[in-house]
């Protein structure tokens, strides 16, 4: 007997939960436990310049984006579990490498290539969970693997913090390469193959195109897409410039990952309020009306801080109200955007990954690289994605707002034993 049918037989719902989230967290922690040691590295690779470091971040998303690309159709053709453990090898190998870069462009392309090596588990993460649920209750798993996964969010900052103060900036990728290894021998040993060899696409010319096309011309589909990628952007914006709005413009300094910490928190409770509700109420009224909140506050704080600089109670207490807006609007996206495409649930989650990866980093880093010793920038940035996000709803829903969409089918075949 194969090992995933034995795995497929043992494997609880937690367990299946618990391993989507490991792999989505170790992306989540590539990105946040790399925001306090910022400075460290710049002053030991000699780079003065603040947004520069920003770059250390930027390099790991482009490589995170590009490699979707690849990895979505090869994951159609070969099924989920081999390209996945092959990504988690090229994770591990580049953040140990990278602990030993001589410069600061040596650390810039093993950044990338560790990048490359996490796109494997999210497209992996997405597809597994798309071959087995579709609709409400896709986003309601995902809802759950994402409050799991925003538990790393919570102390990542903290963690690196705290082995700054044990070692050097160096010693944050080892411990990423430790951990990953932790979890790529668990998804090793547990994870079953989800895609049926029956299912499986060619990898060839015209069948990859094929389902490109299928992807990008189905409108409700591609206009959700571009929905998460115009969030992830605002998301991306807030995090990269996070420790020099807290830190300079605030005067947080050791104190920043604290404050951090409670806005993940805060959203990792709205990821679980989002799995608790969307079964009654649909992703479409969740997502719709989270984003034009979204709009109204992060409009607040714009004009706000146009005239003055907002106090740092009122900044943080609006800055984590979108936040927490975000626990309920990007997972009833992104399942709205799968949920038409489970034909070719690789190659969209690659798409997608793409778009929301390679151009939430690029309009991210737009609002990153405009910081100018005031939260104008990121308000502004959030309010602009809002409103790109609310346009593309619009699109996708040919001018309409909150409807309940089609009934959604039960998925018959669980992974796992209740």
């Amino acid at each position: 007997m194969k090992r995933s049918t034995v795995a497929a037989g043992s494997t609880s719902r937690p367990e299946f939960i618990g391993l989507i989230a490991g792999m989505m967290a170790l992306n989540s922690l590539a990105i946040d436990v790399m925001l306090p040691p910022l400075p460290n590295i710049g002053q030991t690779l000699g780079v003065m310049d603040e947004n520069e470091r920003q770059f250390v971040i930027a390099a790991y998303m482009i490589g995170f984006g590009i490699a979707q690309l690849a990895f979505g159709p090869i994951s159609d053709r070969f099924g989920r579990r081999k390209p996945l453990l092959v990504g988690f090898v090229v994770y591990i190998v580049a953040a140990f490498f990278a602990a030993l870069a001589p410069n600061f462009t040596i650390l810039l392309i093993l950044r990338l290539i560790q990048g490359m090596g996490a796109a494997s588990q999210r497209v992996v993460a997405t597809s597994v969970v798309r071959d087995r649920f579709s609709g409400r209750d896709m986003a309601q798993v995902m809802s759950l693997a994402f409050m799991v996964f925003m538990a790393l969010p919570v102390v990542a900052p903290g963690i690196g913090q705290l082995i700054l103060l044990l070692g050097s900036w160096q010693d944050i990728f080892f411990f990423m390469a430790g951990l990953a290894t932790l979890i790529g021998i668990w998804t090793y040993l547990r994870l079953p193959e989800t895609l049926a060899p029956e299912h499986r696409r060619p990898l060839t010319t015209s069948a990859v195109t094929d389902g490109f096309r299928l992807v990008v011309t189905n409108r409700a589909a591609f206009f959700y897409g571009l929905c998460s990628m115009f969030l992830f952007a605002g998301m991306f914006g807030f995090i990269s410039s996070s420790e020099q709005v807290y830190v300079e413009v605030y005067g947080l300094g050791p104190y920043f990952p604290v404050a951090f910490a409670l806005t993940a928190a805060i959203m990792m409770g709205s990821n679980f309020l989002n799995a608790m509700i969307v079964q009654r109420l649909g992703q479409r009224r969740i997502a719709h009306t989270a984003v034009l909140l979204i709009i109204a506050i992060a409009a607040v704080v714009t004009v706000w801080s146009h005239f003055e600089r907002p106090p740092l109670v009122a900044f943080f207490c609006l800055i984590t109200s979108i936040m927490f807006l975000y626990g309920l609007a990007p997972n009833n996206i992104n399942s709205l955007s799968m949920e038409p495409l489970g034909e070719v649930a690789g190659t969209a989650s690659s798409v997608f990954g793409f778009l929301q990866t390679v151009g939430g980093a690029v309009l991210g880093t737009v609002t990153a690289q405009a910081f100018d010793g005031t939260v104008f920038p990121v308000s502004f940035g959030f309010m602009s994605v809002a409103i790109l996000t609310l346009i593309g709803i619009l699109i996708a829903e040919k001018g309409k707002l909150f409807g309940v969409g089609e009934q959604y089918r039960e998925h018959s075949a669980p992974i796992f034993v209740e």
